[in-house]
């Protein structure tokens, strides 16, 4: 008994020293923006960070995406391993990381899904200047669900207090407006349409206006003009579940990949979607790449739901739950002639499965998860589009 007071004592005593450690640290950083929502956090994060570097700004970045990454103040990255899995103190060690280098900018992507943990890592850890919600779809339902309002009400849980806050959320803009005026806190509504179709040639991959007229306006904020920031924008690195567009020659055909794999809820997906059509009208045949995962059903179900009301020549399911999507899609009543059960397959088996499609362009969008097989599928086609440029 007594060497269990001891060491209940010790880890009290330790859990204090940590937390005022922290705070020490978090007060040596003059600015930390946290950016929380459902999809292109990663992205904005990066495109804020690159806007900061090229206004002059020491910023340090990190991202909690596809590939966990701190960005250094340089443009470098340096991977997160996490051999016990993520866990929200992980903001605390990077606040610590950033104090160490004298940083004048921390931008910080939440990493927190459960509501309760949003709440903690904002007010508890994070404490941030500036709070960024990029937007806000119906997902991760089996923690911040059931409907889109608790949704909404989960990420403002990292709207800051008495501080500045940003979003391009329109639909939700009054909901998350009331959360913020009752923390005392000025919330902007960014504007894509001041993004021209000019600008987002310019970026070397498909990036979304509202992404990019959100970041410009935290810099602005952060005493960076437009002109200035974009042009950090457009030579920043894009996340690896960013959408990308790979372009390969298959015998006498041209097929053009868009990795889409990221953007796994129903609105984001068919937004994409709508992009990528837009950049290739002339395109004969369009097919959609759906990556099954057994722990993401519930998503897997919403993209055929979604499919049910889009257009295609052909919907490919690979992955762990072919065969359960595959019925699924039947009792939606799609068009099952288009839809085949592949399975996992690697890249080369996928084309050699596309023998049969005869026409001379072909568009193929992955969509569902990155994970597992939908990673090797995005390896085949960016390895096959670099040796078709070397």
């Amino acid at each position: 008994m007594y060497i269990l007071i001891l060491g209940l004592f010790a880890v009290i005593i330790f859990s204090v020293y940590e937390y005022y450690s922290h705070h020490t640290y978090r007060k040596k950083i003059p600015l930390i923006i946290h950016v929380n929502g459902t999809r292109g956090k990663s992205s904005v994060t990066r495109l804020i960070a690159a806007g900061l570097r090229e206004g002059g700004k020491r910023t340090i970045a990190k991202t909690t995406g596809s590939a966990p990454r701190i960005i250094l103040e340089n443009g470098d990255e340096i991977p997160i391993q996490r051999p016990r899995g993520p866990n929200i103190r992980e903001q605390a060690k990077i606040c610590k990381f950033a104090a160490k280098r004298s940083s004048e900018v921390l931008v910080l992507e939440c990493m927190a899904v459960m509501p309760e943990y949003q709440w903690v890592t904002e007010h508890k850890i994070v404490r941030s200047d500036i709070g960024v919600i990029t937007n806000i779809r119906l997902d991760h339902l089996d923690v911040m669900g059931p409907g889109i309002k608790n949704v909404t009400y989960s990420i403002c849980n990292t709207i800051p207090e008495k501080a500045l806050s940003y979003t391009s959320e329109k639909k939700l803009f009054p909901y998350i407006k009331e959360i913020a005026d009752k923390k005392h806190t000025k919330l902007y509504l960014s504007d894509p349409e001041v993004i021209s179709d000019e600008v987002l040639d310019e970026f070397s991959h498909i990036e979304h206006k509202d992404n990019i007229s959100l970041a410009l306006d935290v810099c602005k904020a952060c005493g960076v003009e437009r002109d200035v920031a974009l042009e950090g924008m457009k030579k920043a690195k894009p996340d690896i579940g960013a959408t990308t567009l790979f372009h390969i020659h298959e015998d006498e055909r041209e097929v053009y990949f868009a990795h889409s794999f990221a953007a796994n809820d129903p609105e984001s997906t068919e937004f994409v979607i709508q992009s990528v059509k837009e950049l290739h009208p002339d395109i004969e045949f369009c097919g959609f790449i759906l990556n099954t995962r057994a722990d993401r059903m519930f998503r897997s179900k919403q993209l055929v739901k979604m499919l049910e009301n889009i257009e295609f020549d052909g919907l490919y399911l690979i992955g762990q739950e072919t065969a359960t999507v595959f019925s699924y899609a039947q009792n939606h009543k799609l068009p099952m002639p288009k839809v085949h059960n592949f399975g996992w397959v690697t890249g080369e088996q996928l084309m050699n499965k596309l023998d049969e499609v005869k026409t001379k362009n072909i568009l193929l969008i992955g969509i569902g998860n990155i994970g597992g097989n939908g990673g090797i599928i995005v390896d085949y086609f960016k390895e096959k589009s670099e040796i078709g440029e070397s």
